[in-house]
């Protein structure tokens, strides 16, 4: 086992506002972007109905609209938040289902036309492992010459049986392909996303994917707690047969130990989720974002964690589970 590597001592995570701030000098702003796509598990390809889990209204604002095309998209997010944050660096972020899931010359002309406006300085793509190739990452290559390109691939669980159960229709080996094909483009930034909550696992298994995310090359890591929302198949499973979905101590106390195992060289873009109120069925935090983070610094200075404390380099991340 190698040395315990540590965050600079006055930040207690890394933060994906700090990181952008050191990379550009200044704040860097998302503009979320609706291109149309949809999914292989919605289509029929590998499955039907998405994931169990999913209704993106649960995070799209209603500004962002296929309807209104890429650039108008790009224009409004970037018009609201020069108003209200005095933003003036953008990411666009290809955001809502797969943004990889179409041929590599519609995919040019949909990323080159978000980075038409002269503030963009990026863009990031959530797509999943399955919906990736060469020719797709050679584009990505191509525009990550001029500008910051992150791609954010969802994983959710690193277990098959909750990547069963959420009807994902990939495994955990789809991911680590996926990773080992992304190793190839190094001016790509790799990120992934997953989600704390699933009734196939327990916290502990919950707790173990910080250890295996941080053995992978990874840049990037989204990970917030399940919610249990309308219009989706698991919020009827949820009636059904209610199951344990975090409560706001209890999260606060899991994120603050999986932040401790996590390598410090990860950038941390999301540490939870706050799905819109007239959607959310459970849990109910009724907390703002920025109490939320208030309360994730506060708990992880009051226990003396920080980002890397329990990680320890030369780990080995399960290559099937």
């Amino acid at each position: 086992m190698g040395a315990v590597t540590t965050v600079a001592a006055k930040h207690l995570y890394n933060s994906f506002g700090l990181h952008m701030r050191e990379h550009f000098g200044q704040s860097v702003f998302k503009v979320n972007i609706d291109a149309g796509f949809t999914c292989p598990n919605r289509d029929g390809t590998v499955g039907v109905g998405g994931c169990t889990y999913c209704n993106n209204d649960s995070f799209r604002p209603s500004s962002c609209k296929p309807a209104l095309g890429v650039r108008q998209q790009v224009d409004n997010g970037i018009a609201y938040l020069s108003k209200r944050y005095k933003a003036a660096k953008f990411i666009a972020y290809f955001q809502p289902y797969t943004n990889t899931y179409a041929p590599v010359d519609k995919l040019r002309q949909l990323y080159y036309e978000a980075l038409q406006h002269p503030n963009v300085v990026g863009i990031a793509v959530g797509t999943r492992p399955d919906a990736v190739d060469d020719e797709k990452f050679r584009l990505l290559q191509g525009i990550a010459k001029d500008y910051f390109v992150l791609v954010e691939l969802g994983l959710q669980s690193i277990y098959d049986k909750s990547l069963a159960h959420i009807n994902r229709g990939h495994g955990y080996a789809s991911f680590l392909d996926a990773l080992d094909m992304a190793s190839k483009y190094s001016s790509i930034h790799i990120g992934a996303h997953i989600i704390a909550g699933f009734p196939t696992e327990t916290i502990e298994e919950m707790l173990s994917m910080a250890e295996a995310v941080s053995a992978l090359r990874l840049g990037f890591l989204k990970i917030h707690q399940l919610q249990i929302v309308k219009g989706t198949a698991m919020a009827a499973e949820y009636a059904k047969n209610p199951f344990f979905v975090f409560d706001y101590e209890q999260y606060l106390d899991f994120l603050v130990e999986f932040i401790g195992r996590l390598s410090p060289q990860i950038v941390l873009q999301r540490m939870f989720a706050t799905a819109p109120d007239d959607i959310l069925i459970a849990p109910v935090w009724n907390k703002t974002r920025q109490q939320i983070l208030l309360d994730i610094e506060n708990k992880l200075r009051t226990t003396g964690t920080f980002q890397g404390k329990r990680y320890r380099t030369g780990s080995d991340a399960p290559r099937h589970l």
